[in-house]
């Protein structure tokens, strides 16, 4: 079930809403319990079959998580984590170690084929989380219906965002969240517009213009320059506004319900260096890799040596935590050495004494590098094999074919394409996103955003609740055209 299908906006948001506020009235546990069983159905959706294996983990690591916060046995702990990669290795990587073994030894291993459950990085991911913070004394849950609306509150279920159990189980205990708040659903109401928006009217347009292209390279075709950068920056926009537009619906939906969801998504492209990038994109994995993964194995405490294989070594499992190709290696192996690149340079700046920012040019060349280097990142990350994304690189470097635009593209005008281009261009660099009114400790939640809303109804009601209607009524009419709404790219992770 989208958020953006009509099942979701017209049957489940409503009824699920409405039945919340009213059993709440009544009992909060049995709100919350209405919340989570609301939340499995929205996973049962799309696949009833993989319920149960939602349960089941669940309920493993609840177990779990209450014997650590008794026992405080690092066995334990290794038990719950192996448990919960295991069963995501089976599901997820399976058939990519059966194929690389068939390549290595040159046998002829059947693949199984195994049918990848939606959502399930993300709640092992949040699981795990939640255990290390168990056996650590950080985190102790008794209450099993907040543990279980935890894990599949259905704004974050399918595709993130990673949750750390400090951050939602004291909402989920307020009573301010189990009543409805007039300036909470206006707040919801505004991002989840903002996020449809995003999807529907930038994202899923400019994405016809991806997949021909990188097709062709899957065939073997030799791409043209021109084509080749067409597509890459189009998937590079076309990812953009689909997560972000993701990220602005799951914060809106939850916020509907008075919880806040933490920030994701934060202007990426606009980073001056990778660093940046990877606080600004995809925000929680960057901070659990960091927090679970890059400083348990060492992080920056044993030397530069030592750091650089730490950040090469995250990277490249953060990569293969994507998806189960060597094109995802390849792109976390990319962005390892984009971030220990980045670490030299400024190591070395500081010795030589250069400091500052070079301005507001040296700043528009950085952010401009910054972007290039994600760009070519993105090949990896789009292409289906490593030949094709060598092909669209090869291309892209100025020795293209000449398979060109009407050959691929006859139907789509090029005026078109860089139309859209353009707007999509001008709201990534030129425009603020809601999250920019946060403060820099990140700890003020929507606050700001909060008071922008509130001020701009209050100065001008009929006028914003006009233009949010707008915007609101042109994301839904987009779905009636040939091309309907299509998944968000992050459903496959």
């Amino acid at each position: 079930m989208l958020f953006t299908s009509f099942e979701f906006l017209l049957g489940f948001l409503p009824l699920t809403f409405v039945g919340f506020f009213l059993i709440a009235r009544v009992s909060q546990k049995a709100a919350a319990w209405w919340l989570a069983i609301a939340s499995l159905v929205f996973y049962g959706w799309w696949d009833y079959r993989y319920v149960p294996l939602l349960l089941a983990s669940i309920l493993f690591n609840y177990g779990v998580g209450y014997g650590l916060s008794l026992l405080k046995k690092r066995w334990l702990l290794w038990l719950g984590v192996i448990v919960d990669l295991g069963l995501l290795g089976y599901f997820k990587y399976t058939d990519f170690f059966i194929g690389g073994y068939n390549d290595v030894a040159g046998a002829s291993l059947p693949l199984l084929h195994i049918v990848l459950p939606l959502g399930i990085s993300f709640f092992t991911f949040t699981q795990i989380a939640f255990l290390v913070d168990s056996y650590r004394g950080k985190a102790q849950e008794r209450n099993f219906a907040y543990y279980v609306l935890f894990v599949t509150y259905f704004p974050h279920l399918i595709a993130g965002p990673v949750l750390h159990h400090a951050q939602m189980m004291p909402q989920f205990a307020e009573r301010r969240v189990y009543r409805p708040s007039a300036e909470s659903i206006a707040i919801g109401m505004a991002l989840f517009t903002v996020g449809m928006a995003k999807k529907l009217l930038i994202a899923d347009p400019i994405s016809i213009y991806v997949t021909p292209v990188f097709g062709a390279a899957q065939n073997g075709t030799h791409l043209s320059t021109g084509v080749a950068w067409a597509a890459v920056l189009a998937y590079t926009f076309q990812l953009y506004f689909d997560f972000s537009g993701y990220s602005d619906m799951a914060v809106g939906l939850s916020r509907l319900f008075g919880v806040q969801l933490p920030i994701n998504f934060n202007s990426p492209y606009k980073a001056v260096n990778i660093s940046e990038f990877w606080r600004r994109w995809h925000m929680t994995l960057s901070q659990f890799l960091r927090d679970y993964l890059y400083i348990p194995l060492g992080g920056n405490r044993a030397g530069p040596a030592r750091r650089y294989l730490n950040l090469l070594a995250t990277m490249v499992l953060g990569g293969l935590w994507h998806g189960a190709n060597w094109t995802y290696v390849v792109w976390g192996a990319l962005h390892g050495a984009y971030l220990c690149a980045n670490h030299a340079w400024a190591a070395g700046r500081s010795r030589l004494g250069f400091g500052g920012d070079g301005g507001a040019g040296g700043r528009l060349m950085a952010i401009a590098v910054t972007f290039l280097c994600s760009v070519v990142a993105w090949v990896f990350f789009r292409a289906e094999s490593l030949h094709s994304a060598l092909l669209i690189l090869r291309a892209m470097s100025g020795f293209g074919g000449d398979s060109g635009w009407l050959a691929l593209m006859p139907h789509l005008p090029k005026v078109t394409f860089l139309a859209k281009l353009a707007v999509a261009g001008a709201i990534v660099w030129c425009l603020p996103n809601a999250y920019q009114y946060l403060d820099s400790s990140g700890k003020s939640g929507l606050m700001h955003v909060r008071q922008v809303i509130v001020n701009a109804v209050a100065r001008r009601p009929a006028m914003t609740a006009m233009a949010f209607s707008v915007v609101l009524v042109l994301s839904i009419i987009s779905q009636f055209g040939p091309k309907a709404s299509s998944p968000f790219l992050y459903f496959q992770f």
